[in-house]
């Protein structure tokens, strides 16, 4: 099971952690990653990690620069630093785990998935 938090209100130019923390399983050797969807939109990737070392990331065109994933294999926990947050960035968070620890910027390669938490950008 997935699990995000630290969503809420943010203000424009201001940054917000999301945390993942997975509990049942342990996800050492899962990839994992973070989605967002905007009202009426599908789930866009916005940032991966590989399932076996913190060094291999990749991110999404729109957040490069200003996001930052990392996950602690200890706590089982993933995060995603936001920072210099725009408008744009509004939408429900998901994060996302996938058997096999090369990551993947697709939806459909994840089969585990958390319920999402929202993140709401004021001006």
């Amino acid at each position: 099971q997935l699990t995000e938090s630290g969503g809420g209100l943010v203000q424009a130019g201001d940054s917000l952690r999301l945390s993942c923390t997975a509990s049942g399983r342990s996800f050492s050797n899962y990839a994992m990653a973070w989605f967002r969807q905007g009202p009426g939109q599908g789930r866009e990737f916005v940032a991966s990690i590989s399932g076996t070392t913190t060094a291999d990331t990749s991110y999404g065109d729109s957040v490069k620069g200003r996001f930052t994933i990392s996950r602690d294999f200890a706590k089982n926990t993933m995060y995603l630093q936001m920072n210099n947050v725009k408008s744009e960035d509004q939408g429900i968070y998901f994060c996302a785990a996938r058997t096999g620890a090369m990551r993947s910027p697709s939806v459909g390669a994840y089969n585990y998935w958390g319920q999402g938490t929202q993140v709401i950008v004021s001006a």
